[in-house]
């Protein structure tokens, strides 16, 4: 019965450094000063379009503060190449459109280092909606 509790704290706790590794990294503001050169975010509402991993409810419940209501969008002349899209003319990946306010695209931008590891492009997906797209630098 001993080791049961034992190997339940030792999940726990990996579970928990893994947790607060993910924070501190991706979601903290300590290691992500926003550049200078950026322009500064109009308020109101935002359309952003999610290819990767804000595919998945848990992961921006925890970047924004919640799931959102994520509709299936398409953008064509584009493909997946790992965690970037590259122009590709034939071809288009599959994500979700997302709706965001100003704070929440803040916390998004902070989350893909916007300025750093990616830069957001606004660009028309197949249904003729224009949603911001990350794009990896």
């Amino acid at each position: 019965m001993h080791r049961w509790r034992y190997l339940v704290v030792a999940v726990l706790g990996s579970l928990t450094c893994v947790a607060f590794y993910l924070w501190l990294t991706m979601l903290s503001p300590f290691f992500y000063d926003r550049p200078d050169d950026l322009e500064a975010i109009e308020p109101g509402p935002h359309q952003v379009f999610v290819y990767g991993t804000l595919q998945y409810a848990p992961v921006r419940w925890l970047v924004y503060g919640r799931s959102g209501n994520p509709e299936t969008a398409i953008l064509q002349g584009y493909r997946r190449k790992g965690l970037d899209l590259v122009e590709s003319p034939d071809t288009e990946v599959e994500g979700y459109l997302l709706t965001v306010n100003q704070t929440e695209l803040a916390r998004l931008d902070r989350y893909e280092r916007l300025g750093q590891r990616y830069e957001r492009q606004r660009l028309q997906l197949a249904d003729g909606t224009r949603a911001w797209v990350y794009i990896r630098l």
